[in-house]
Order: structure tokens, then sequence, then C-alpha cells
């Protein structure tokens, strides 16, 4: 399992009191803007109770491309850990330099 530390540090999204449906999607757009960033580690509140959100916040994380692992927090059930992969930046940024020169332009 993952070793995520200082979590007072990571981004957080809370989803308590949202729908199973809204926190789907603010789940996926709080993945793609922190990716987007470059922040490859946050937190997802989704809280206890009958564990709905629970549920749904792990099946997106794993239907997901940029997540490379996710995992309960150990110190609060009601929070998810999420690391997001660095690897698919790096291509994709080594990728783009393939294709362009040191000034921007398309080669």
């Amino acid at each position: 399992m993952m070793s995520l530390l200082h979590r007072s540090n990571m981004p957080e999204l809370d989803l308590h009191g949202e729908t199973r449906d809204t926190a789907r999607v603010l789940v996926k757009e709080f993945l793609n803007d922190n990716y987007k960033m470059r922040i490859f580690e946050v937190a997802i509140v989704h809280g206890i109770g009958e564990g709905i959100l629970k549920k749904e916040v792990h099946k997106v994380l794993k239907e997901s491309k940029i997540v490379q692992e996710f995992g309960l927090d150990n110190f609060n059930s009601g929070c998810t850990l999420v690391k997001l992969d660095e690897s698919i930046d790096k291509n994709a940024k080594k990728a783009y330099n393939m294709q362009h020169n040191s000034k921007g332009e398309r080669v």
C-alpha cells in the first residue's frame, strides 16, 4: 500500500453531503485539475456513513487512467488518499519535446 505522508499539505476534496452523481463529476474534475497543476498526491474525503460515496469514489479511481494507486487513510477511514501517475506526464512532455524545437515551434 502507498505511504503518503504529510496529508496536511495535500489538496483535499470534501464530498460530505454530495449525491453519488455529483461526487463522480467532482472527483473527475478534482483529479484532472490537480494533474494539470502537476500535483500528484491528493486526498478525497467521502465520510464513513453507509459507504455509498466511498464506493463511488473508488469506482471512479479504478476507472481513471491517471491514478497510479489509492487507499484509505490509515488514520481516517472516511478519507481516501490518491497518488496520480507522474509517468504519464513525463511521457507527454517527452513526446511534445520530440515534436517541437527549443523555441516551441513544431518540427
